[in-house]
């Protein structure tokens, strides 16, 4: 049997691999496009098509001319129209490729920095005290970190808790944290434009959905209303979580094995700041 014999079957296997493969984008792209404001455009730009489908059918000739002339600048429209759409998208197919040389190394302090993490944020949900943490991953959040308060500081839980407490003046804002290291605190971040996102939450809310849209970064909201913890990532809320659940998601999206030790709260707020004015 000579190897032209094989060539009808390495033909349908790539046909196969060929029409697998287009099946999977078209599917991830409207998985992505759902509920977004770009759903009415591609109706539109599907109507539109139909309209040149007929000016050709039925030689429409000025029709036709002014419609294959127009699709230039619709793809240009579409692009200045939809760059977060695109870029989010892009980094969606990025953090699936997983490549080991573009990731950074993370987790080098194991979970002790991300404990301090849990701790703060159960701490202040306890107290109902307001909280934004945003922890940088793959791609850098250098112009919002520059934007705001630089600290550059070891995490620990105290001096989360301070930052976030409502008589210091960094508490508006969200923290910034960078390679295992508080970069920045009273940072404005850009809020979600997902006309799908309920009307419960509020601007902290949003503004930690929005940054997880535009970057792979993942955020952390503590409810000054409800005193909930919400965890957001590539745009999906998870909320009411408690301590374990939300160390658990920490610690898997940081790539961190997930260890049954982890530093328990000591005092309340309220406590630490009596004994102080006692002090």
């Amino acid at each position: 049997m000579q190897f032209s014999d094989y060539m009808p079957t390495m033909n349908s296997l790539r046909s196969v691999m060929d029409i697998a493969l287009v099946f999977i984008i078209v599917y991830v792209v409207l998985k992505l496009l759902r509920g977004t404001r770009a759903v009415p455009t591609i109706v539109g730009l599907v109507l539109l098509a139909l309209l040149y489908w007929l000016a050709v059918g039925q030689d429409l000739a000025t029709l036709e001319f002014v419609l294959r002339y127009a699709v230039v600048y619709i793809g240009f429209a579409i692009i200045v129209l939809f760059q977060s759409e695109i870029r989010q998208a892009l980094i969606y197919f990025a953090n699936r490729l997983r490549f080991p040389i573009l990731r950074k190394q993370r987790g080098q302090f194991g979970g002790s920095v991300y404990d301090e993490i849990v701790l703060a944020a159960t701490t202040l949900a306890s107290e109902k005290i307001g909280a934004l943490i945003v922890i940088e991953r793959n791609i850098g959040l250098r112009n919002f970190i520059d934007a705001g308060v630089h600290l550059d500081a070891a995490i620990s839980y105290d001096l989360l808790v301070t930052i976030f407490n409502p008589s210091t003046p960094l508490h508006d804002g969200a923290v910034i944290i960078q390679n295992e290291r508080l970069a920045a605190a009273s940072v404005f971040l850009p809020l979600t434009k997902n006309p799908g996102i309920s009307r419960e939450l509020g601007t902290r809310h949003r503004a930690a959905i929005g940054i997880t849209e535009g970057t792979d970064a993942i955020s952390l909201v503590v409810s000054e209303e409800t005193g909930l913890i919400t965890y957001v990532e590539a745009g999906e809320v998870r909320r009411n979580l408690d301590t374990t659940q939300l160390r658990k998601l920490l610690l898997d999206a940081m790539d961190i094995p997930l260890v049954q030790t982890k530093r328990e709260p000591t005092k309340t707020m309220k406590e630490a700041e009596t004994e102080i004015t006692i002090g």
